[in-house]
């Protein structure tokens, strides 16, 4: 074996050109465990926390997002081989890689914060013995030395290989740890220490965008007890999950010009929906709509936002298709007073893969209904339009050019 190890991984074309076709899969991988503890703090190790937050990304993702896959590389605490871990998403075609790690340094006990890293040449000394320090688990392989190709993690040599190497899933990686190290700093209240880059073995060996997340230090006392209570390690789990959502979000609309997944605003509330202004539960129900059948709710006119128009038949006999702005989708039923509407009235809902997908404005202009869109983009920045036809739903593309074609 030689250093082909390490480039053969990526040739194959995975990941992003086939989410249309199969439901998103992510693999989340607890970094060592079994006999590799991983970093050791005063009274807790690595290995534990890293499970601990591992276990709560993938539960949360699995119940808001029914449509995605959630492979473990670990759910308990064994050790699992470091080319392993990326084999086991490879094999799955993975479209995201998620390694969960946890910071230390030997010689200061006061250094806190979270980071997040993709693959690169690391470009200071502190970067690289990061690396070094998470590479170095392959020593605890017997034939590390053929299994890796002679790779040693404590010689700054063998990093130069990362200096050549091109990895087509970087802007993702990159962007994707972009939005963690925001959410750790909003969501999590945490001191943000950035993206960086550095050769780690797992990321050079996953077919796929690819990062690995460092949650803190397990060497600061403060930030030990953080990491092993149940907030904290609820609070970290909570900030990687919501930058998972726009992520995903963004893929889709990239892709396919639509998407199934929740807006981050859902995970800012699982109480029951607000019942108050004389709206009962059963009132709010009847007001569901079944994908097949969608309800056209009365619209009501709110600042600038204009009335709708109503579905109009061809000469032929076929209905134009009708335009709408999809503003939020919730796993759950929501209140039409909900705070999450900004204060809209005339919401429409339909129910979609087990979601409950909320509209706003319908008409066949679609000049009109992208107008409203972008009066409302301040409040609603992922908003999108969607089209249907016959209460049934249609590709908006299509659905654009036969309104361009007949108003030419």
């Amino acid at each position: 074996m030689n250093n082909l190890f390490y480039f053969i991984l990526f040739i194959s074309p995975f990941s992003l050109n086939s989410i249309e076709a199969r439901d998103f899969i992510v693999v989340i991988d607890a970094g060592h465990g079994g006999h590799d503890p991983g970093a050791i703090g005063r009274y807790s190790k690595e290995k534990n926390i890293n499970l601990n937050v591992a276990l709560k990304l993938g539960q949360q993702i699995k119940e808001y997002c029914p449509d995605v896959k959630v492979i473990y590389t670990r759910k308990s605490d064994v050790f699992i081989p470091l080319d392993r871990r990326a084999e086991i998403a490879n094999d799955a075609k993975a479209d995201l890689f998620i390694s969960i790690h946890t910071n230390a340094l030997a010689k200061n006990n006061s250094v806190t914060g979270a980071s997040t890293w993709t693959l690169g040449l690391a470009k200071s000394p502190a970067n690289l013995e990061v690396a070094k320090r998470e590479n170095s688990v392959i020593l605890y392989e017997s034939d590390y030395k053929t299994r890796y190709a002679g790779f040693n993690p404590n010689s700054a040599e063998s990093y130069i290989i990362f200096e050549f190497m091109q990895d087509k899933y970087m802007s993702q990686s990159v962007h994707l740890a972009s939005l963690i190290q925001k959410e750790f700093r909003q969501t999590c209240s945490r001191i943000d220490r950035g993206v960086h880059q550095a050769g780690f073995l797992v990321l050079k060996a996953s077919a796929m965008p690819s990062i690995l997340v460092e949650l803190g230090f397990i060497s600061n006392p403060n930030e030990e007890e953080y990491l092993n209570s149940e907030n904290g390690s609820s609070t970290l789990a909570k900030g990687i999950f919501r930058a998972f959502l726009t992520y995903k979000r963004e893929q889709e609309i990239r892709l396919k010009g639509n998407n199934s997944t929740p807006l981050m605003t859902d995970m800012d509330s699982k109480t029951a929906p607000d019942t108050t202004n004389s709206q009962t539960t059963d009132q709010v129900k009847k007001q569901i709509v079944d994908q097949s059948k969608p309800q056209n709710l009365q619209k009501q006119e709110k600042g600038n936002i204009t009335q709708p128009t109503k579905v109009v038949s061809t000469e032929k006999g076929v209905t134009d298709p009708v335009f709408k702005i999809q503003i939020l989708t919730s796993s759950r039923l929501l209140s039409l007073n909900d705070k999450r509407f900004k204060g809209l009235k005339g919401i429409e809902y339909y129910k979609e893969s087990g979601l409950y997908k909320y509209t706003y404005e319908a008409s066949t202009n679609y000049n009109k209904v992208l107008k409203t869109k972008r009066e409302l983009s301040s409040l609603f920045k992922d908003a999108f339009i969607i089209a249907w036809r016959d209460n049934e739903k249609m590709d908006v593309h299509t659905a654009i050019n036969e309104f361009k074609i007949k108003n030419k």
